[in-house]
């Protein structure tokens, strides 16, 4: 999702140069609409941990110093003896020769890639001797992210999604793993949300899209064409056989409001599964969150406002948060303005001023849900985020005297720590 801003806060730096002062010691931006952000000077931080491989060093020195004694024909202390005389030998060499054996640094690392029509960052810790397979694992969750985007793009001429324009109605198509999957989850809140939340509205998207640039709205002829392709109810899904079908001509899908979350999803398990674990992957205003930062609670995130405030700073770790909203992508049309998210029901842009932050454990639900959320409005969205156990909620509105308006899910409060 584009639209509202977070900020990633590191509390050791002090460099705001060109900077606003309520962006102090922010280390990066995202989610500015066009992934624009502040660029970063790796960090080092100090690991305070006892050398890696301390321990089994320790209990290999332990195991051969006994062998060695039985083949000298000696007899060997008891065991429990020299394990107690190892450590303490361990303490006393920790104890007082730290100083003299600084354990390695861990290192923030910081890299972004162009992907989905906006920025990729990915974050991760490590240590200087982990550099080549951090950066090898930073490698392959970029591929992931390349190989998705061939698959749902709308814009790629051999993606996957282009290649079903070709299909003809009532005629089941095999479709990838991936695109079944995100459909399945696509169609299940589509009927959670008596259809905010509709992939196959890219019809309207299509439309809405050129209305903007050509500041004309399309009439009611081409949005009953549009309407009339669209509808979420007119396509089937068989995922036992992995088949697709549309039941009705010329329809188009658009995975814009859940993909990038999706993809942050797969690309932060790559990134743990190699072994960096404290990293965080961030497509435009979508974010999967990893493990904390090395001795930290979490990732200090900062949301901003429908304007250039502040609202609020949460601290997350193994979560997700997503913002939708229309800060910077809105446009005027014989003086109406209008958002950049089409209203699946018109088939026009929004013209409520409104942004939506969702706070949930992985970023295809907090993309897909911000999404659906702004399309609801404040009262059904906040309504349908409560059904949820494990979802949290921030919705900024501007009433009609332009004054901000928030509305929290109940669980926010005790998250946000600013």
């Amino acid at each position: 999702m584009r639209g509202l801003n977070f900020i990633l806060f590191r509390t050791n730096r002090g460099d705001s140069t060109n900077r606003p002062c309520c962006f102090e010691k922010c280390d990066h931006i995202i989610g500015l609409g066009v992934g624009r952000s502040v660029p970063l000077s790796r960090v080092v931080r100090e690991n305070k941990s006892p050398p890696k491989g301390f321990a089994a060093k320790l209990e290999g020195e332990l195991n051969a110093f006994s062998d060695h004694a039985a083949r000298q024909g000696r007899l060997a202390p008891p065991r429990r003896v020299l394990a107690m005389g190892f450590v303490f030998f361990a303490m006393l060499f920790l104890g007082t020769s730290c100083s003299k054996m600084k354990p390695e640094p861990a290192t923030l690392f910081t890299f972004q890639e162009g992907h989905m029509g906006t920025q990729f960052t990915i974050r991760s810790w490590a240590t200087e001797a982990d550099e080549a397979a951090m950066k090898k694992a930073t490698s392959e969750a970029f591929a992931e992210i390349h190989r998705l985007e061939m698959i749902f793009s709308d814009y790629q001429p051999t993606s996957e999604v282009i290649g079903l324009a070709e299909v003809l109605a009532n005629e089941p198509t095999a479709i990838s793993d991936d695109l079944a999957e995100v459909i399945e989850t696509s169609l299940e809140l589509s009927r959670e949300t008596d259809g905010a939340f509709d992939i196959t509205v890219s019809p309207m998207i299509r439309l809405w899209r050129m209305a903007r640039k050509n500041h004309q709205l399309p009439n009611e002829k081409q949005r009953t064409m549009a309407r009339e392709r669209s509808g979420f109810e007119k396509l089937k899904l068989d995922r036992e056989n992995g088949d697709l079908t549309f039941l009705t001509e010329n329809m188009r899908l658009d995975f814009g409001g859940i993909v990038k979350g999706y993809s942050a999803d797969r690309a932060l398990g790559i990134l743990k599964k190699a072994g960096f674990p404290s990293s965080i992957v961030a497509a435009s205003g979508d974010i999967a969150v990893g493990d904390a930062p090395p001795g930290e609670p979490g990732w200090r995130i900062g949301i901003e406002t429908l304007g250039s405030e502040l609202t609020g700073t949460v601290l997350l770790k193994n979560v997700a948060v997503s913002t939708s909203g229309d800060t910077r992508q809105a446009v005027e049309i014989d003086g109406v303005r209008y958002s950049h998210i089409v209203d699946p029901k018109t088939g026009l842009g929004l013209t409520e001023r409104i942004g939506v932050t969702i706070i949930a454990p992985n970023a295809t639900t907090t993309d897909s849900y911000a999404t659906a959320v702004s399309i609801l409005g404040a009262k059904k969205g906040i309504a349908f985020v409560e059904s949820k156990a494990v979802v949290e909620c921030v919705i900024l509105e501007r009433d009609v005297a332009g004054e901000l308006v928030k509305t929290e899910s109940a669980g926010m409060a005790a998250i946000l720590v600013e």
